[in-house]
């Protein structure tokens, strides 16, 4: 009996402590969640949620690094507006850090930073060398950086239906036929067909990213990489009889740079640890 009693009472701790441990989650607060259109607007923001790269040499410690911001070389206004260097350089140090590298936190640099940084892209091995003495730099191996080379939309295409000229064609008919029940049916089938509305519209922007490695001490380059992906933007909508309905989304810009840092650091951790 106390046996039994002592299993009870363990399992019950492990379930509270199950409990206490699970990864909170939170409802919508919209008052059209649950509804048709939430659903359909759901699943296309799954398809942009995160999704965690699993890295082959991750068991693996990687060597001690340094991400430094990178260059956007892109002239697209949206994207500039949107994005600094610093932002790229957040993703890469989380994706970086999940591939199992020493990153070392670019806030520990402090007022060094800007200073730290234009070193290595001027590739000043002296100066380079100053900063690797203090602390915990000593134990740096590769400076990183992302940049971002292109942004452009490289396609466009566009598709819709009018019903208003067949309707009034329809109705055009209708009158023609001569009788009372033939025009009737001709203006109803004018008023039906007019009313419909569809159309659909999608732009392709490809996105490209650099990434260089450099040797801390020297400031001499190690390795560089190249990788692009499309990002697709889209709009559907359809109108018939005052009935609608009508869908926009796409992946955005946030989520593109995070999947071309992932890719890049993909091939960081295959290639080079």
């Amino acid at each position: 009996m106390n046996l039994f009693r002592h299993g009870a009472f363990s399992a019950a701790v492990l379930c509270a402590c199950g409990a206490a441990i699970a990864q909170p989650t939170f409802q919508s607060a919209s008052p059209t969640a649950g509804t048709a259109t939430s659903e359909k607007a759901n699943a296309n923001a799954d398809k942009a949620m995160y999704q965690a790269i699993e890295y082959q040499n991750a068991a693996k410690q990687g060597p001690a690094l340094v991400v430094i911001p990178g260059e956007i070389k892109s002239s697209n206004a949206t994207f500039t507006q949107k994005f600094g260097p610093t932002n790229i350089a957040d993703f890469a140090e989380i994706e970086l850090s999940r591939a199992n590298f020493q990153v070392l936190e670019r806030t520990n640099l402090g007022p060094l930073l800007n200073e730290f940084t234009l070193a290595y892209n001027l590739g000043d091995p002296n100066k380079a060398r100053q900063y690797l003495g203090m602390g915990k730099l000593k134990s740096t191996k590769y400076i990183v950086k992302f940049d971002i080379l292109k942004t452009e939309q490289v396609a466009a295409a566009q598709q819709g239906f009018d019903g208003a000229a067949v309707g009034r064609v329809i109705g055009i008919l209708g009158a023609f036929s001569g009788s009372r029940g033939g025009a009737q049916a001709g203006a109803i089938g004018d008023t039906a067909v007019g009313s419909i509305r569809t159309g659909d519209s999608t732009g392709i922007w490809v996105i490209g990213m650099r990434y260089k490695i450099m040797d801390a001490e020297t400031t001499e380059q190690v390795a560089q990489g190249y990788t692009e992906e499309k990002m697709e933007i889209g709009a559907t909508g359809t109108s018939v009889m005052g009935f609608s309905q009508s869908q926009q989304g796409g992946v955005g810009l946030d989520t593109m740079v995070q999947r071309l840092v992932q890719k890049s650091v993909w091939e960081i951790d295959s290639k080079y640890k």
